[in-house]
């Protein structure tokens, strides 16, 4: 059920309980939204594109309280079954966290176009998913929150990943204009921007790289999938007054 305060609605998991589906959620920073999001309440929803056996263990470690979704977002018919599966599974979404992205490093000089075509191509993806999420779930219900998940460096920028910062710098401008879009229909719109964490991505840098990273960061550490879960989780059930916003989970080494 939901809960009216301060004009906006709370959700509860106390009755009908709310759904979140998390693109990439079998790994990394969408594993631990999914485990976070889970201790919320939420029935949540765990995409993948290739990742099947991780995201079976996500659901097994959240107690089955979610079901699977494969899709390769850059596939818009993909897409359309994915969302026909939520459909059929919940009839419902209430909170999407758009946390799935590809990272291609090159530097432009020598980054081949169908390199960035590949990553442009996920931007394209996430904006078609919450578009036919908006029109089939949330503007019915008038209510909802969309997370979008883009990165320190979309506003630091970053050598070699030019596509990349591109894409994360363009959903933080996604997530301020659809906050706009949205006016007066109770759905709230943010990004959750994290630094330098501690997944895959980063693990395969090598040693000189990732100490010069830590020594950009005033915490002096990188972060852990589960700090920046903790605030995701917040914007999803809370945060009722937060709209259009940036939060930056980096340990200081950008201010916003």
């Amino acid at each position: 059920m939901t809960v009216e305060k301060n004009n906006q609605k709370e959700f509860s998991g106390t009755d009908d309980k709310p759904v979140a589906i998390v693109t990439g959620g079998g790994k990394g920073i969408g594993a631990a939204c999914c485990k976070a999001l889970a201790e919320q309440g939420f029935f949540v929803g765990i995409h993948y594109r290739t990742s099947q056996q991780t995201a079976e263990k996500i659901l097994a470690e959240i107690n089955g309280e979610g079901f699977l979704l494969q899709a390769d977002l850059t596939d818009t018919d993909q897409v359309e079954g994915m969302v026909r599966r939520m459909k059929e599974e919940t009839g419902r979404v209430d909170v999407l966290v758009n946390n799935a992205g590809m990272c291609i490093n090159d530097a432009i000089i020598t980054m081949k176009i169908e390199g960035f075509d590949a990553q442009r191509s996920i931007l394209r993806g996430i904006w078609f998913l919450t578009k036919r999420i908006l029109r089939l779930f949330m503007l019915r219900r008038s209510s909802g929150r969309i997370i979008n998940i883009s990165s320190v460096v979309g506003h630091t920028g970053n050598a070699g990943q030019i596509p990349y910062t591109m894409e994360k710098a363009a959903l933080d401008a996604m997530t301020k204009s659809l906050a706009k879009e949205l006016w007066g229909r109770n759905i709230l719109v943010n990004s959750v921007a994290p630094g330098f964490i501690d997944t895959d991505m980063t693990r395969e840098l090598s040693e000189e790289v990732q100490q010069g990273i830590l020594g950009s960061i005033p915490l002096g550490r990188m972060g852990q999938p589960e700090e920046v879960a903790e605030v995701v989780a917040f914007l999803a059930k809370q945060g009722g007054y937060i709209n259009g916003s940036v939060v930056h989970v980096n340990g200081g080494m950008y201010g916003g």
